[in-house]
């Protein structure tokens, strides 16, 4: 715990805004607990490049793990977590993370941590074989369904509101009694959307928007039955460098 303290006091006292996340964030909105083996930070991409700088020159040996969205802090067992992205390249840290963050005390200290919109945009895209996140999802809608900014949360997912939609209905089929905590007009607004694009033709262009949620489990279907990888595009932050780099890592490479 010193250490993740002393992580958070020097960026402090460089003036680098940074938010606390993870384990400690979802546990703030949710009261579930995680034994956590790390600390996550949320920094700006652009802070990344001197929050390392600050780290290493404490003392501490740094690591750029996955160029596109993460680098680590470590101190013997211990890391902490140095987000600039997220995996997928979709879910971008931009200034609203910021504008919108909630304060929390950790660690006997105030700090601000991610806001509860910005972690359900994140994690309803986590579907990998090995994890998947819409438990996450669940509890957030549980606990915080009143306070949350539904028009801020629609706009987050934009294009991707069938994902947004699928983790609503799926809460109203946890929660069977807890199903009016999600506001009668969003889920009628998406809805609505479904019914008017399944008139509309299929799009020719064939793509595979899997792949942003799950790094491995759609390859197939790019490599072998011709779809195209959504992460290949404007919309994501990934170079095709990145994309090989992250799906070889998921393999077990580096």
């Amino acid at each position: 715990m010193n250490f993740y303290r002393d992580v958070t006091r020097l960026l402090a006292t460089h003036r680098i805004e940074y938010l606390v996340g993870g384990g400690y964030a979802f546990g703030h909105y949710t009261g579930l607990q995680r034994d956590t083996k790390d600390l996550d930070i949320v920094v700006r991409p652009r802070d990344l490049s001197r929050v390392l700088r600050i780290c290493e020159a404490a003392g501490y040996r740094t690591e750029l793990t996955s160029p596109h969205w993460l680098a680590k802090v470590f101190f013997e067992e211990d890391f902490v977590d140095i987000i600039f992205n997220s995996g997928n390249g979709v879910c971008r840290i931009d200034e609203a993370w910021f504008v919108r963050a909630r304060e929390a005390e950790f660690l006997d200290t105030r700090v601000r941590i991610i806001p509860p919109e910005e972690m359900i945009w994140q994690k309803a895209f986590i579907m990998e074989r090995e994890r998947f996140d819409g438990a996450d999802v669940a509890h957030l809608l549980l606990n915080c369904a009143q306070e949350l900014d539904w028009k801020h949360l629609v706009d987050r997912f934009d294009v991707d509101w069938r994902l947004l939609l699928s983790h609503l209905l799926l809460f109203g089929y946890i929660y069977p009694s807890r199903k009016k905590m999600i506001p009668k007009n969003v889920v009628s607004r998406l809805l609505s959307q479904l019914i008017a694009d399944e008139t509309e033709p299929a799009t020719e262009n064939q793509i595979c928007n899997g792949t942003f949620l799950s790094r491995e489990q759609f390859l197939s279907d790019v490599s072998d039955k011709g779809f195209l990888d959504a992460r290949v595009g404007p919309r994501c932050a990934m170079t095709q460098k990145d994309i090989e780099l992250w799906s070889l890592a998921s393999r077990g490479g580096r």
